[in-house]
């Protein structure tokens, strides 16, 4: 069998001349990488694009002898492909300010606890699968800050601290991102009528 050779020993073969070696670094982490950049873009030719231009930046930085990281390679990638999200997202006109919207009573509800898949009929398991499709609709129509916070959170399950080191901000940043992007989804599905409880 095989032996399982770490991120920077491969790093370290690719800087060596080894071309092969940054072939199994694309192929070990492309689908992680183009998930992530696909599931913020919510468009197939956006994401492409900056995956290509994420492993192009990554394999410069690789050659020039740059990479400092000791492992934490796909952490560094994902700020890379992160940061050039931001990029295009400030290009196209696209990310809009934190909206601070409280309702009157100043409850912030985490609709997320209400949707946890639970098995106890068929019936409400399709009911619940319908809330989770409304919530990514809804999420959709957050501004671009809240709109990642929540999507690593909940759907790559990332910690408040590896959200806050991943989007480059404090911990209180990240956290008020997600708290505002709660109450924006309560407000939405107030406005859409959709209900976040079976």
């Amino acid at each position: 069998m095989e032996q399982f050779i770490q991120d920077d020993e491969l790093i370290r073969r690719y800087q060596q001349g080894e071309e092969c070696a940054i072939a199994e670094l694309l192929e070990r982490h492309k689908k992680r990488v183009f998930t992530y950049i696909l599931n913020v873009a919510r468009d197939r030719n956006v994401a492409e694009d900056v995956f290509q231009e994420t492993f192009f930046k990554v394999i410069k930085t690789l050659k020039k002898q740059q990479y400092s990281g000791e492992g934490k390679f796909i952490q560094w990638v994902m700020r890379i492909a992160h940061n050039l999200m931001i990029d295009h997202f400030r290009q196209s006109g696209r990310i809009s300010t934190v909206s601070k919207i409280v309702r009157p009573d100043g409850k912030v509800t985490n609709i997320f606890d209400v949707i946890k898949v639970e098995d106890h009929s068929h019936e409400d398991t399709l009911v619940k699968h319908q809330i989770r499709k409304d919530v990514r609709k809804l999420v959709e129509h957050l501004p671009q800050e809240q709109k990642e916070v929540v999507i690593l959170r909940h759907y790559y399950d990332m910690s408040f601290k590896e959200i806050a080191d991943h989007t480059n901000v404090s911990i209180n940043t990240a956290l008020g991102r997600m708290r505002y992007a709660l109450i924006n989804l309560r407000r939405l599905a107030d406005e859409h009528q959709i209900a976040l409880s079976a």
